[in-house]
């Protein structure tokens, strides 16, 4: 058997400071030292940069090396001997992101502590966004990840936190699909609403909808009978919806970031591709599946053509454009507010709920509780400061 060879962990804190590894470096080196590890860290200003080397053949060469270093750039250093490199990660690999507004400590704690009574061990962490929300990643390993995620859902329904979990790895990276609802999701509006309210017919339209939320219409058929109260509007009615609906905040940052990364995007919505078609196409969204409002002699006759987009379209919806874009359904996300979301959410290898009901919230694997869409950037690894970069790149980019 191979002995494991004699190692040294150099651990550096103090005033963080341009060119420190680069120092620590050029000091080990004429050792003939082999770099195990290295890792920095830093946190308003304090710097933490752990070294793990070899220590042949001149260990106490490498140390008073390293502490020349500490001297010179007034830091503080921990020499640890030991033997052989760090330990294997255990499989089970897994991410969990949270978002707070703000982020206490006390439910912190108590999400930290559910994570280590189920085993897992927290093996980095890093701050993903500071503003308007404050959103940590935290690096698992050890982690039965549809357990986690159970677990850790009774913590965010109790402390009022936003969490993800997802499997890590490999899994986290690479393209996806993102299929969004549009109504009180990628918009702020419901649509029918607004064109109840061209044709005077906004109470009409409300008490169908409030028949609908107490059980006594299905989705399909308060759709029909809220249609029906248009019946008459003039087709230019459309265009004057369109030009009022507005986005939720963070909406176009959400689409433009992804579609840098490769990703797909979709719409899916139970209101009407009249409306939903041409903001898909604004924000440079790839597929759109919505109900189509039928149109006589420039007049809507209060009918809609084809099948109800409802609760089971939409997840059909979903895995159709899967198969188009070639992803497994593992790949995809999707986003909701809506029980006739359910399914889709369902069907999503991460299905995240926004601003939703109870009933969607618990049902969701994750959930979205402020009123921007591009947190759900955070739940896929992206860090605030990752698009703001990008952003100031096409901004530089466009100006040559």
């Amino acid at each position: 058997m191979t002995p494991h060879p004699q190692t040294l962990l150099l651990t550096f804190t103090g005033t963080d400071q341009p060119g420190v590894t680069n120092s620590l470096l050029q000091a080990i080196a004429p050792e003939d030292t082999t770099v195990l590890d290295l890792e920095q860290a830093v946190v308003r200003g304090r710097l933490t940069l752990s070294a793990l080397t070899s220590a042949t053949p001149h260990p106490d060469r490498i140390i008073a090396a390293a502490q020349q270093v500490a001297a010179s750039w007034s830091l503080d250093l921990h020499v640890e001997p030991g033997m052989g490199d760090n330990p294997k990660r255990r499989t089970g690999r897994a991410s969990v992101v949270v978002i707070g507004a703000p982020l206490y400590a006390a439910p912190l704690a108590r999400l930290t502590s559910r994570i280590v009574d189920s085993g897992a061990n927290i093996d980095r962490i890093r701050r993903l966004s500071r503003e308007p929300v404050t959103t940590l990643e935290l690096d698992l390993s050890g982690a039965d990840v549809p357990v986690l995620r159970r677990d850790l859902a009774l913590v965010a329904a109790q402390e009022s936190l936003d969490i993800a979990v997802a499997p890590g790895g490999l899994d986290r990276r690479g393209r996806r699909l993102l299929v969004m609802d549009v109504d009180s999701t990628l918009i702020r509006d419901e649509v029918i609403e607004l064109l109840a309210r061209h044709a005077g017919r906004e109470a009409e339209v409300a008490a169908v909808t409030e028949r609908a939320m107490r059980g006594e219409l299905d989705f399909e058929a308060s759709l029909h009978e809220r249609v029906r109260a248009l019946a008459g509007l003039p087709e230019s009615v459309l265009q004057e919806v369109r030009d009022t609906v507005r986005l939720t905040p963070g909406a176009r940052t959400l689409v433009r970031t992804v579609k840098r990364l490769g990703f797909s995007v979709a719409v899916v919505s139970g209101g009407f591709l009249e409306i939903v078609g041409p903001l898909a196409r604004d924000l440079g969204i790839d597929h759109a599946h919505a109900n189509r409002l039928e149109i006589r002699d420039g007049v809507l006759t209060g009918r809609v053509l084809g099948p109800v987009v409802d609760r089971a379209e939409k997840a059909r919806a979903l895995a159709r454009f899967a198969e188009l874009e070639h992803l497994p359904l593992s790949r995809t996300v999707a986003i909701g507010d809506g029980a006739n979301d359910l399914d889709m959410l369902a069907a999503a290898g991460l299905g995240i709920a926004f601003n939703a009901k109870p009933l969607v919230r618990e049902q969701a694997d994750a959930s979205v509780n402020v009123p921007y869409l591009d947190p759900v950037l955070f739940m896929l690894g992206i860090s605030r400061e990752d698009v703001e970069n990008a952003d100031q790149a096409d901004v530089e980019a466009s100006a040559y």
